[in-house]
């Protein structure tokens, strides 16, 4: 990716109900990943579940949080799927890395 852009920095912990979670996981990517100035994704969960999505400007992530099914999810995760989260915007300034 070219820097600058802007890493959303996504940690929770879940809670024992599943209810659909991981279709829902499914379908924000597929959706994300339609959005202008969206630009990648990421994502791990062990006893914390971690996801950073990469956007070109805070345009593009404000726009996306306020994507009406997006805003269905984020309802869904705080009443059924969460424990509690986080969310980090962070600029990314400079990038490296290594690859076999």
């Amino acid at each position: 990716m070219q820097t600058p852009y802007y890493a959303v920095i996504f940690t929770s912990k879940r809670t024992e109900l599943d209810d659909n979670y991981a279709e829902m996981a499914l379908k924000m990517e597929t959706l994300a990943k339609l959005q202008s100035g969206f630009l990648g994704v990421e994502s791990a969960r062990n006893e914390i579940g971690i996801t950073v999505s990469y956007w070109e400007s805070l345009e593009a992530i404000a726009n996306w949080k306020q994507n009406l099914d997006h805003l269905d999810a984020q309802f869904l995760g705080r009443q059924r799927w969460y424990e509690n989260y986080v969310v980090r915007i962070a600029k990314v300034e400079k990038e490296y890395g290594f690859e076999k």
